[in-house]
């Protein structure tokens, strides 16, 4: 079983994830992994969060890991992926994989005899979303009926995987970015599929009765080219005291980090009473052991 993309998971998939979850919190583990269980991470683009996040989690696990830069293989020197990832699987349990191309992504998963998951492409962050959804559900207490609110770069791979993700988990999603700057109209039709998705330029329209404001960085790895175009088209559309004030007054505000303080979040919103961000990047470590741990039932 792979996981590539947050369709991989059906609702009742995440669900038993989620419940995995719950139980490691309690410190019970209902499935365990085989002893000696070997992860590869394979990350072409940097990491801090997903890449030390998974390390840890197959060490408390009873795993071990090996990080891996493809610059030092032979993929740096024309070996392909399906050759790369017809060995490596045939020495580890788990290829984890950050890479620019979903498509290599693809083509890993279709050679490898082990799961394969999907750490980040430029198309999707399948982890991140499931540590989103998990860390809404323990804030709110459901997922189901609420609104969330996605400012700014409403195309990048972070919100693709969240917006599929918050619809079939029964959530209505408000993409809020610039007026002509349109969200990736392949996942939108996707996530339409489960429930309702909006596209605004107006703030204050689309913020209305958010139960969440989530936002993300203006400039995604791989677009530094374009900087400070981006920053200057996205700046309207930062999360502030004023859009705060626009939402449900409980709403929870929320940052898969790195930020950047004063662009696409203030300091002041991000330390603030609302902001769960750091929690955020907590739950990431608990949901990516449940992830494996799923996985590993579904293989043995």
């Amino acid at each position: 079983m792979h996981f590539l993309s947050v369709e991989d998971f059906s609702k009742a998939q995440i669900e038993e994830i989620f419940d995995i979850a719950d139980d490691l919190k309690k410190n019970k583990a209902p499935i365990s992994l085989k002893q000696g269980s070997i992860a590869v991470l394979l990350f072409e683009k940097p990491s801090t969060r997903t890449r030390i996040s998974f390390e840890v989690a197959m060490a408390q696990l009873g795993g071990h890991y090996i990080y891996v830069d493809p610059r030092t293989t032979q993929l740096s020197r024309g070996e392909n992926w399906a050759d790369t990832a017809k060995v490596l699987s045939s020495y580890v349990d788990f290829i984890i994989a950050r890479l620019y191309s979903h498509k290599d992504l693809n083509e890993m998963a279709k050679n490898s005899s082990v799961p394969v998951i999907n750490a980040l492409t430029e198309d999707e962050h399948p982890t991140q979303a499931l540590a989103d959804l998990y860390t809404i559900r323990e804030k709110k207490g459901k997922l189901k009926g609420l609104k969330i609110a996605m400012f700014g770069d409403t195309a990048n791979n972070t919100f693709n995987s969240l917006m599929i993700a918050c619809t079939m988990m029964g959530m209505e999603v408000a993409l809020i970015g610039p007026k002509g700057y349109l969200p990736s109209t392949r996942f939108v039709a996707k996530a339409k599929e489960y429930g309702i998705v909006k596209v605004y330029d107006d703030i204050e329209e689309g913020v209305e009765g958010a139960d969440v404001i989530y936002t993300d960085t203006f400039v995604s790895m791989g677009e530094e080219h374009d900087s400070e175009l981006r920053k200057k088209l996205f700046m309207p559309y930062q999360v502030n005291g004023t859009v705060l004030k626009m939402a449900s007054p409980r709403a929870i505000v929320m940052h898969p980090l790195p930020a950047h303080r004063g662009e696409e979040i203030t300091g002041e919103v991000l330390d603030g009473k609302q902001s769960v961000a750091f929690d955020q990047a907590k739950l990431k470590l608990l949901i990516e052991k449940a992830i494996i741990l799923y996985i590993a039932g579904k293989e043995i």
